[in-house]
């Protein structure tokens, strides 16, 4: 299939000759972009080997990368996800928001809860299963810091709490996976190049991207996504098991949580095997419907009332305080600026390859308005809904001292079912929790598999089923891996170099957003 756009459709500019996978080699039934694939593969195993084995070591050497760019780049992580949110928010109300991702004519191939559901559970379903109880409570505890450095226990360090949350899973995460997203989406769909990272850059680099250029910007992304997968993985078979241990006394061990990434992983294969339609459409389905019943359960046994002021309370300190937190001139809370909303910024823009190429490919058919709105907004007050349900219940205990709750954070994988613990039907609301989380994981593994699929592939989404089941089977395996060679250690390395992995590929979102201009700007003629 070639790519060139045809002379008389105004668009000239982004002709190429380049067909998808033109450049690529097939070998043992995959079908792949060589220097991609290769590349990719090499250093992900020269990274998984080193820390298996000098896990110590490892931890040390990526950890002080991460440290480095935190540190050091601070300024830089907090004006770019600055820049990307008003960036978004101009999309919305400009004209721009006119164009179709498709063309005019273009139907949407998904219904706009599924197509929701799909992007809400690859961006960030199981973040908010794990952070929504533990974080609002850390933060209003002092687990580790403080915003501002407020006084640990205090109404005002309530009130930060529940704006710091807010502002860690609102606006700017979302506009940092917006950004990425319809960059893919635009010049996939409008432009007809792959769907691969390196066609948002074609305005600038043209024809280079197709070389070493492109050939560099893909391999930083599936690094990144295969990176943050697998830890994600690795520390999500460690939070399973503390619930399984919590809620039926089984052990939590190396050999449990291993038993739960291969349960994990076995149905990631089936899924990512039945394709878009039959696998991670389905399951994001059945997240949102498990996730809807769970809050709703929530606010009839909870103080009902006391829920509904909390969103309230949550909107209002997230307004209140989202243009303080998002300061980084003379911040003297260092301990939570860095420890938390760096760490933040740099840790979604290492997943924003992933969750963006995802949400660009299920997102034909809609316009940028509709776009940036359903990654931007909604997701942002669904969130803010969320967390006054959960984060709102637990500030309550830990304020009101009841439960294991009311002495803070004693391990963050336990939060969720100690809030649980205070309320009725403890042992059926754990386990909904538990196959929450799990399903969350299946949809984020077979989510990605095809995500990295789709990049080594040079573009192509129609490759063999095998290479889909082979990085399925790749990220469990990874997980696996660190688990027994190093455990937390070895998996908090590979986290580091995710992270690190974040100051680049923030450098390339800039670029992004002025090659997403440019395509948008060459396109506002079609629609006068």
């Amino acid at each position: 299939m070639s790519n060139k756009v045809p002379d008389d459709s105004g668009r000239s500019e982004y002709n190429t000759s380049y067909k998808v996978g033109q450049d690529n080699v097939k070998f043992l039934g995959l079908d792949v972009l060589n220097p991609v694939f290769s590349t990719s593969a090499i250093i992900i195993f020269a990274f998984i080997i080193g820390s298996i084995l000098f896990p110590t070591d490892a931890s040390a050497i990526l950890s002080g990368a991460k440290n480095w760019a935190i540190n050091n780049f601070d300024w830089f992580f907090m004006v770019s996800g600055n820049i990307f949110v008003l960036f978004c928010l101009a999309l919305i109300v400009l004209p721009f928001g006119k164009i179709r991702l498709g063309g005019k004519e273009a139907k949407s191939d998904h219904s706009t809860m599924s197509w929701f559901s799909m992007l809400f559970a690859a961006g960030m379903g199981i973040g908010l299963m794990f952070w929504s109880v533990a974080e609002p409570v850390a933060y209003y505890t002092g687990w580790y810091g403080t915003p501002f450095n407020a006084i640990a226990n205090t109404p005002e360090a309530k009130d930060l709490a529940m704006g710091a949350t807010m502002f860690h899973w609102g606006l700017h995460p979302w506009a940092i996976y917006a950004v990425v997203g319809l960059s893919l989406a635009f010049f996939a769909y409008n432009k007809g190049l792959p769907l691969t990272i390196r066609s948002a850059f074609y305005p600038l680099f043209g024809e280079k991207v197709w070389g070493g250029i492109g050939h560099f910007i893909d391999v930083i992304s599936v690094i990144a996504t295969i990176f943050g997968l697998a830890t994600s993985l690795g520390f999500g078979a460690q939070q399973a098991t503390s619930g399984l241990n919590f809620l039926f006394d089984i052990p939590n061990t190396l050999t449990t949580q291993i038993i739960v990434i291969c349960a994990v992983t076995a149905v990631a294969i089936i899924s990512v095997a039945r394709g878009l339609e039959g696998g991670v459409k389905l399951l994001s389905n059945i997240n949102m419907i498990i996730a809807a019943v769970l809050a709703l359960f929530i606010v009839i046994v909870g103080h009902t009332g006391e829920i509904f002021l909390a969103i309230g309370s949550f909107f209002l300190n997230y307004v209140e305080n989202v243009i303080p937190l998002s300061n980084w001139i003379g911040r003297e809370d260092e301990t939570f600026y860095h420890g938390w909303t760096v760490f933040y910024w740099a840790w979604w823009i290492s997943w924003s390859p992933f969750v963006g190429m995802f949400i660009a490919r299920v997102s034909r058919g809609r316009t940028v308005r509709e776009f940036v709105v359903a990654v931007l907004l909604v997701p942002t007050v669904v969130s803010i809904v969320w967390m006054a349900i959960f984060g709102g219940s637990a500030l309550e205990q830990a304020e009101a001292g009841v439960g294991a709750l009311a002495n803070g954070i004693s391990d963050s994988s336990l939060a969720m079912f100690q809030m649980f613990a205070s309320m009725p039907l403890t042992s059926i609301t754990s386990f909904v929790a538990i196959v929450l989380v799990l399903v969350f994981f299946v949809t984020s593994s077979d989510s990605g598999s095809l995500v990295i699929d789709g990049i080594t592939a040079g573009g192509k989404t129609d490759a063999p089923m095998i290479q889909r089941v082979f990085w399925a089977v790749l990220e469990g395996i990874i997980a696996i891996a660190l688990l027994i060679g190093g455990g937390s250690e070895a998996l908090g390395a590979i986290q580091a170099a995710a992270i690190t992995i974040g100051l680049p590929f923030t450098f390339l979102m800039l670029i992004m957003c002025i090659s997403l201009w440019k395509g948008l700007k060459s396109d506002m003629h079609l629609y006068k």
